[in-house]
């Protein structure tokens, strides 16, 4: 693949670090930001999502934040395209596009190449399916693919698979890489993991984190995205519902769920032999830097 552009990549689990890296990453190789979270792209998920505010940018550019409005429908296909776009101005700049996130399938969509379908979406059959409710959706897509892989209660992955299955499409897209890559991964031992979730998840609430689903809720966010987009979002609307009536036990119950995801997501990034795993309680940033300059270097 020489002579193709090069992309440096940063993933992780929630709670890793990965953003604050990645932007100490971006301001050393004149790099922007391509932020791969399947929440982030939605404007008001912002506690909730972990969504980097502008202090914490430091002036770094970063693309794919805030480009939907809730209830909005938004697909990998959707991300992999809006990707292309941000890392062709990046380059036409002259600066490095970098990947920070923690959506696998999304930042596979775009360093591997995935060939996803480009024909317009069947915007009645998306109707029908939007009068369904997550797990009935989920239901039909195993009656479709009984051995699909994807999370029961991500509203969005699940309605886009039966779309593609609908459309024609082949459920595994082939490969054809625009780019060369580097992954960084960013992980910590277990017990660790844990306690920053528990950590990141206390300060959260104390910032407002469930007024901000109730302020969605009140603008307008229907119960099944809130509940699609799983996580801080699907325990909070269920405390606020009443479907989970105590406060404390929706976040008990919310930390636990964190954690097995956090531990979801590391199966999903170990798989790939490519990752350059980073020693966080060591210097991840020299380790990054140094991985970073061979990569460069390389012809």
């Amino acid at each position: 693949m020489s002579g193709y552009p090069k992309v440096v990549a940063v993933v992780g689990t929630n709670a890793s670090g990965k953003s604050a890296l990645g932007v100490e990453l971006a301001k050393r190789y004149g790099a922007e930001i391509i932020s791969a979270d399947s929440r982030q792209v939605f404007r008001g998920l912002d506690l909730g999502s972990g969504k980097i505010t502008p202090e914490e940018m430091q002036g770094v550019p970063h693309h794919l934040i805030d480009v939907r409005e809730p209830n909005e429908f938004f697909s990998m296909a959707d991300f992999q395209r809006m990707s292309y776009a941000a890392i062709d101005g990046i380059l036409a700049r002259g600066r490095l596009p970098m990947i920070v996130g923690g959506t696998g399938l999304y930042v596979d969509s775009v360093l591997d190449g995935y060939l996803l379908s480009d024909r317009e979406p069947d915007l009645a059959y998306r109707a029908e399916l939007e009068k369904l409710t997550t797990p009935q959706l989920y239901d039909m897509l195993l009656t479709l693919v009984p051995d699909a892989q994807v999370d029961r209660n991500n509203r969005n992955r699940v309605m886009r698979m039966i779309e593609r299955i609908h459309d024609g499409d082949d459920a595994v897209p082939g490969k054809e890489p625009r780019y060369r890559s580097l992954r960084l991964g960013v992980s910590w031992p277990r017990e660790v993991l844990a306690q920053r979730i528990d950590e990141r998840l206390k300060m959260r609430v104390e910032q407002g984190m469930i007024e901000e689903v109730q302020n969605l809720m009140d603008r307008g966010a229907t119960k099944e995205f809130l509940l699609g987009l799983g996580l801080e979002y699907r325990f909070i609307t269920q405390y606020l519902t009443g479907a989970i009536p105590d406060r404390d036990e929706m976040l008990r119950l919310l930390a636990i769920a964190i954690k097995q995801f956090a531990k979801r997501q590391m199966t999903w990034f170990r798989r790939n032999p490519d990752i350059v795993w980073l020693d966080m309680a060591g210097d991840p940033l020299e380790q990054a830097c140094e991985a970073i300059d061979a990569f460069l270097r390389e012809e």
